[in-house]
């Protein structure tokens, strides 16, 4: 079994190798929006999951999936060529969810920043529901 560090290079070098894999050995018009974006490489160096973004709809996302299973071959070929281990990984290609979760987490940061300025507008011009010192004293207290 590999420690993972040598599974966190090949990894890396995996990423750069789909990468340019896909820029210049695979000829599908399908795959030209897609950004590889992480990979990771189990500990007997035997499975390696590529995560990738796609620019466009859904019907893009769909069909660089597609173009990506097709292509699954050629770029294992090239990953095997490319690395120095006894056996080739297997591939498997996951869309990755960072940027769908960073404009959903832009969005809630917005609604919250509107709501932080409604509370602070209406804090500003608030005035106290009792008297201004709230807590009760005795009359010797106040006396001394």
């Amino acid at each position: 079994m590999a420690d993972s560090a040598r599974a966190a290079k090949l990894a890396q070098r995996i990423k750069v190798v789909v990468a340019e894999g896909l820029r210049s050995r695979v000829k599908d018009p399908r795959v030209e929006g897609i950004t590889v974006t992480d990979a990771r490489v189990t500990n007997d160096l035997q499975h390696a999951t590529v995560y990738y973004t796609v620019l466009g709809d859904e019907t893009a996302q769909s069909d660089a999936k597609t173009g990506l299973e097709r292509a699954k071959g050629v770029l294992r070929a090239e990953v095997g060529r490319n690395i120095t281990v006894r056996l080739t990984p297997t591939l498997e290609f996951v869309a990755d969810e960072i940027p769908v979760n960073a404009s959903n987490l832009e969005a809630l940061l917005r609604v919250a920043k509107e709501r932080d300025a409604k509370l602070a507008e209406l804090s500003a011009n608030a005035e106290f529901a009792g008297d201004a010192d709230p807590y009760k004293k005795d009359e010797e207290d106040e006396d001394a």
